[in-house]
């Protein structure tokens, strides 16, 4: 009875051993392949999962995560026959398991096979020129093909990157060259639209000035005459106005007279050594200085007439 119950013991035992050892969980962007006797028999997902003893195993473990190569530079021969070395970038994801495991023996390496191949026949058609502005074409050119001939091997081809172009030495000196006198070139060119710039903003100053100057001179001169004939104007009316009033107070001979001697006067100014006056004038002239001296010494005269 302690034999059989031993033995029970044991062989449950092994039964939980064994079961528990067949139990595999499959992680979060992996597949597991599964081959029965050798053939293959399915492909698990993500979750718990239980392999019949013996029978069955694991083939591969395959990720489903988005992977980068990045491959060392390949030769390759431009059309017009220039050397370089380029090196390219290439993201793929595996979509099917099963092709993965049993399409091709090393995909790794048949697809850097694959990129070298299809580099050198995209440049052969390319120009050095052409080849140096042309990455996106090459990208996408690449990433075509390659996508096409890795989905029989359950691979999708999301994007391939041309990294580095390398041309040989002598080549990059003289781009190197071409650059530089490209760049002095549109240097000279925009020093002289600046030049050319400055240069007719300048004469346009100084055109606004001249022009300018020429108005405010215009108008002052407009203003000065203006102002003189204005002037006149005043001068005459004040002359009118005073004709007028001599006219309506009707002024006598002697007026008149003592008016010409004061205008007499004016013209003479102090300047004149000699001048000729009228006999009315002479007349009148005297008996204001007769009349003056009178004023002056009236107690004189008083005794000149008592002797």
């Amino acid at each position: 009875m302690t034999s059989g119950m031993t033995l029970i013991v044991v062989l449950l035992t092994l039964l939980v051993i064994l079961i528990v050892t067949n139990i595999r969980i499959v992680p979060q962007a992996y597949v597991f392949v599964i081959e029965r006797l050798g053939a293959y028999l399915s492909t698990w997902s993500v979750g718990l999962h239980f392999k019949m003893p013996i029978i069955d195993g694991i083939a591969k473990r395959v990720s489903l995560k988005e992977k980068v190569i990045d491959f060392d530079p390949q030769p390759v021969i431009t059309k017009d026959n220039v050397t370089m070395q380029i090196d390219t970038v290439v993201y793929y994801q595996i979509t099917d398991a099963k092709l993965y495991t049993y399409g091709i023996e090393q995909p790794i390496v048949a697809i850097e096979n694959l990129t070298a191949t299809t580099l050198r026949n995209i440049i052969g058609d390319l120009e050095l020129d052409e080849t140096l502005t042309s990455r996106d074409v090459i990208n996408t050119r690449m990433r075509t093909i390659l996508d096409e001939a890795t989905d029989a091997w359950g691979i999708k081809v999301n994007r391939v990157e041309v990294k580095n172009i390398m041309p040989p030495k002598d080549i990059q000196e003289a781009m190197e060259k071409q650059m530089r006198a490209e760049r002095e070139r549109r240097e000279a060119i925009l020093r002289a639209e600046g030049e050319k710039k400055s240069a007719i903003l300048v004469a346009e100053g100084q055109k606004e000035s001249t022009i300018l100057r020429a108005e405010a001179d215009k108008m002052a001169a407009i203003m000065t005459a203006e102002g003189e004939a204005e002037a006149i104007i005043k001068v005459q009316e004040a002359t009118a106005r005073g004709i007028k009033m001599i006219r309506e107070a009707e002024p006598n001979s002697q007026v008149i007279a003592l008016q010409s001697l004061e205008a007499l006067v004016k013209v003479a100014d102090g300047k004149a050594t000699k001048i000729i006056i009228p006999s009315e004038i002479q007349n009148i002239a005297g008996l204001v200085s007769s009349i003056s001296e009178l004023i002056k010494d009236p107690d004189n005269n008083d005794r000149k007439k008592l002797g």
